[in-house]
């Protein structure tokens, strides 16, 4: 049984619209420069919509891991067109 963690508590509680999900498999992991950020996009198993975060550095890859993920969802336009993606706040190994 998993301990409780009291900042994801306070973290969830003061701000609605973030979303916890457990033990989620990734299925595809692209890092990419841009300036001094690392810019990473995670598909999920069973998951149609990126879910995306920056980093100053290079993550080890996490494709076939299952991961504990806390975003909140957003709409970014590319090329005209409106994609729904999500912006992840914390992402840790399950």
């Amino acid at each position: 049984m998993a301990k409780p963690d009291k900042q994801l508590d306070n973290m969830l509680k003061r701000h609605r619209a973030l979303t916890h999900s457990t033990d989620m498999k990734v299925c595809s992991h692209v890092q990419r420069e841009t300036d001094e950020w690392v810019v990473h996009t995670l598909m999920l198993e069973s998951i149609d919509v990126p879910f995306v975060f920056k980093r100053k550095k290079r993550y080890k890859p996490l494709v076939g891991a299952n991961v504990n993920l806390t975003y909140y969802p957003s709409v970014r336009e590319v090329a005209g067109i409106e994609m729904e993606q999500m912006n992840v706040v914390r992402v840790k190994r399950a």
